[in-house]
C-alpha cells in the first residue's frame, strides 16, 4: 500500500528528520538511506518498520542538519606509540645528522599516533534513544495514511465483490433456460428423425427425451460451484470487514488465497456450461475477479 510519513525533532544544535514513503508491492522491500552514524542501527530500523508494514516497497530517509558523519568518533593520542615514535625520530636525527624538522604537523601526518574510537554500547543506546521516538512518529503518520487508503480500497473491493456476486446470480438464473433450450433442440431433432413413425414410437422417443434432458441438466448443474462461491464471498467479506488485529499483515495473503479458490469455481462453471450467454457472463466474472486480484495484491 502507498503511504508517506515524516517527523522531525530538535536536539542540541541539530535537527533530526525521518521520512519514509512506500509504493505498492506484493512483498516487503525496505531501503534505508541515512548518515553513517545510523548504519549500525539498520536492522533495528527495519524491524521497527515491519511492525507497521507487511507489504510495499518502502524507502526510509534519515537526515541530520548540521551533522558531520564522524560525530560518533572520538580521537585520542596513542601515547605509548607516540613516545616510541618520537624516540625513533630523535635517534634518526642524532645518529645520521639529519636536519631537525620534527614538528607537530609532521608527526601528525602519521595517523597511527592517534586512536580513533567509535561510540561504545552505552553511547549507541543514547543515539538510538533519540532516533527511535522520531522514527515511531514518522511511522505513525505513515500508518495513518495507509489506513485512510485502506478504507477507500475496502469500499472499492466490496463494490467489485457485489458486482461479481450479481454476475454469478445471473448465471444461476440462466441455467433453466439452457436446459429448456437443450430439450427443445433434442425434441426437434428426434421428431424430425421419427416423423414417419407411428405415434406410439414417438411417445417412446418423448420418454427418451426426458431421460436425456435429465442427464444434460445434471451435467450442466453448477449448484456445488455456486454454493462454494457464496461461501467464499461471505468469508471474503468477513476477512475484509472483520477485526484483523490478531492477523496483522496477513489479510492480503488470506484474501489472495481465497481469490484463487473463487477463480477455480468460476473456471469450473465455465467448463460445465457451453451456452453462449453463460460463457459471456463467465468472461465478465473472470474480469471482475481479476480487478479484485490486482487490488488484493496491495493489501497487507
Amino acid at each position: 500500500m502507498t503511504g508517506h510519513g515524516r517527523a522531525s525533532e530538535s536536539i542540541p544544535g541539530k535537527t533530526l528528520t525521518v521520512e519514509l514513503k512506500s509504493v505498492n508491492s506484493r512483498y516487503l522491500d525496505i531501503t534505508c538511506k541515512m548518515p553513517k552514524i545510523y548504519i549500525r542501527f539498520e536492522e533495528r530500523i527495519k524491524q521497527l518498520i515491519r511492525e507497521y508494514a507487511g507489504r510495499g516497497k518502502i524507502e526510509l530517509f534519515i537526515s541530520f542538519d548540521n551533522f558531520t558523519e564522524d560525530d560518533d568518533q572520538q580521537i585520542a593520542l596513542n601515547k605509548g606509540y607516540l613516545k616510541n615514535y618520537l624516540e625513533c625520530l630523535y635517534a634518526m636525527r642524532d645518529e645520521f645528522g639529519l636536519r631537525d624538522d620534527i614538528t607537530v604537523s609532521s608527526v601528525a601526518a602519521n595517523r597511527d599516533v592517534f586512536v580513533i574510537t567509535k561510540a561504545d554500547e552505552e553511547e549507541d543506546e543514547v543515539i538510538w534513544s533519540r532516533l527511535e521516538p522520531v522514527l515511531r512518529s514518522a511511522l505513525s503518520v505513515f500508518y495513518e495514511m495507509k489506513q485512510i487508503e485502506g478504507e477507500k480500497m475496502k469500499a472499492d473491493l466490496l463494490e467489485k465483490l457485489s458486482n461479481l456476486e450479481a454476475i454469478i446470480e445471473k448465471i444461476k438464473e440462466r441455467l433453466p433456460a439452457v436446459v429448456e433450450a437443450y430439450r427443445e433442440r433434442l425434441t426437434a431433432k428426434i421428431r424430425e428423425s421419427l416423423e414417419n413413425l407411428v405415434s406410439q414410437d414417438i411417445e417412446i422417443a418423448e420418454s427418451r427425451i426426458i431421460t436425456e434432458v435429465a442427464i444434460f441438466s445434471d451435467k450442466v448443474a453448477v449448484d456445488e460451484e455456486t454454493v462454494r462461491l457464496a461461501s467464499h464471498f461471505s468469508l471474503f467479506r468477513e476477512i475484509l470487514c472483520g477485526d484483523n488485529s490478531k492477523d496483522k499483515n496477513q489479510v492480503g495473503r488470506k484474501l489472495d488465497f481465497l481469490l484463487q479458490e473463487i477463480n477455480r469455481e468460476i473456471n469450473t462453471t465455465g467448463s460445465k456450461v457451453t451456452d453462449a450467454a453463460v460463457a459471456s457472463l463467465v468472461v465478465d466474472a473472470k474480469s471482475e475477479a481479476e480487478k479484485i486480484r490486482e487490488q488484493v495484491q496491495n493489501i497487507e
